[in-house]
């Protein structure tokens, strides 16, 4: 059965109301755009889901919407399912979208892309994910959940690297999303499914492409993983990313898909070529807006060991002990300097924390050694007191029977 779309005999009706939703949501400052058959048009707003019209979006309308926006492409979405790319709205706006089938029809959804790269001040960095762009060789990941900003985190690195270097960076991307133009660094970008079969292919090729720098958009696999490992050993300064939540997990995800055979080589592997986890949460902002709290690994001679030696329930202490030395930070680190500047709330600051009552014991000036410390001299000084007043009460002659 043929699914060739007439393009000659679409009207763009329905493509053109969605337009529209888009164009409210950046008006909005909102991120997504979720388009449902059979149900209303919902936008993220600074996270949260808002309804953004009163009718249902029919499911009629939203099959013909799917062949205005796909055109000739349309038949693969019905072969494969779903399908992503990359949607042009105007000059300062891109948007990604992942079309799929559901139960009730069709949906996307539309993920705002900035046209212009962001710079890593304007996304408020710390210093040290600068110093990280620095590095000669090595992997440097970017880990977080889906929506936490780790594509424009990486776009950011980019940039800097782009403005500061002179560098041949490639980046292996599904889809590209951050379109860079060659400034100090020749930039080649390529699309999975569009300029390369795949992650494996596209990294192959690109270690006989005299690359410095080699960027793939997501580790998803074993054989992703030990090309990259590969290219970072043999002199490569490789970015990545994963959807994983802090350093150590990503440290296990990392191992994990691996034969258990085959751990203790990938453990000293990934030991000798890491140099920096980047994690982060997105946590609301007292102006209705978001900031990035980050963990920050940064590699050191301790945190290598650790590695190595399948320590890994002792990184996150390593890098808050690292903070003053090297700039690494912990989450809750990050996230109490946020506090300390009057950025996030007391309440959205403990909801975030890795560990809430920690970070409660630094906002009230404690530690938890220090917490523990006065917890007990104020259990030595209740129970010296209540000695003291036995002691008062008690008159010498009844103690002695001397009466």
């Amino acid at each position: 059965m043929s699914y060739e779309v007439d393009v000659s005999k679409l009207t763009f009706e329905q493509l053109g109301k969605i337009r529209m939703y888009l164009k409210n949501m950046i008006k909005t400052g909102g991120s997504d755009l979720h388009v449902k058959a059979n149900s209303v048009i919902r936008a993220r707003i600074n996270g949260e889901l808002v309804q953004f019209s009163g009718q249902i979006f029919s499911k009629e309308d939203a099959f013909t919407f799917a062949k205005e926006l796909l055109k000739g492409r349309f038949g693969e979405f019905i072969e494969k399912k779903e399908l992503d790319l990359i949607y042009p709205f105007d000059e300062r706006n891109r948007f990604r979208v992942n079309i799929f089938f559901q139960m009730d029809g069709v949906s996307a959804v539309f993920r705002v892309i900035p046209v212009q790269v962001p710079t890593l001040n304007e996304l408020h960095m710390p210093n040290v994910i600068e110093t990280l762009t620095h590095k000669e060789r090595g992997l440097i990941l970017v880990t977080g959940v889906t929506g936490s900003g780790k594509s424009t985190t990486l776009a950011a690195m980019i940039n800097e690297i782009n403005i500061t270097q002179k560098k041949h960076v490639i980046t292996i991307e599904d889809p590209i999303e951050f379109v860079h133009k060659d400034r100090g660094c020749i930039i080649n970008q390529r699309s999975v499914g569009q300029d390369t079969l795949s992650f494996g292919h596209a990294l192959r090729a690109a270690l006989r492409e005299d690359p410095d720098i080699i960027l793939v958009g997501e580790m998803r696999d074993r054989e992703t993983i030990e090309l990259a490992l590969h290219a970072a050993d043999t002199g490569h300064l490789v970015f990545s990313t994963l959807h994983t939540i802090d350093a150590k997990e990503t440290i296990n995800r990392i191992i994990a898909q691996f034969p258990t055979d085959e751990q203790n080589r990938v453990r000293l592997s990934l030991a000798s070529v890491i140099q920096g986890v980047v994690s982060q949460r997105l946590i609301p902002t007292k102006e209705g807006g978001r900031r990035a709290a980050m963990e920050v690994l940064v590699r050191t001679p301790r945190i290598e060991k650790l590695i190595m030696e399948n320590r890994d329930y002792e990184i996150l202490d390593a890098i808050e002990q690292g903070n003053e030395h090297y700039k690494s930070q912990s989450f809750d680190q990050s996230i109490m300097e946020l506090f300390n500047a009057g950025i996030v709330t007391r309440e959205q600051a403990l909801e975030n924390a890795t560990s809430a009552s920690d970070l409660a014991l630094k906002m009230s000036g404690l530690s938890s050694h220090e917490y523990g410390d006065s917890t007990q001299q104020k259990e030595d000084s209740e129970n010296k007191d209540e000695t003291t007043v036995v002691i008062d009460v008690v008159d010498d002659n009844d103690i002695f029977d001397l009466k």
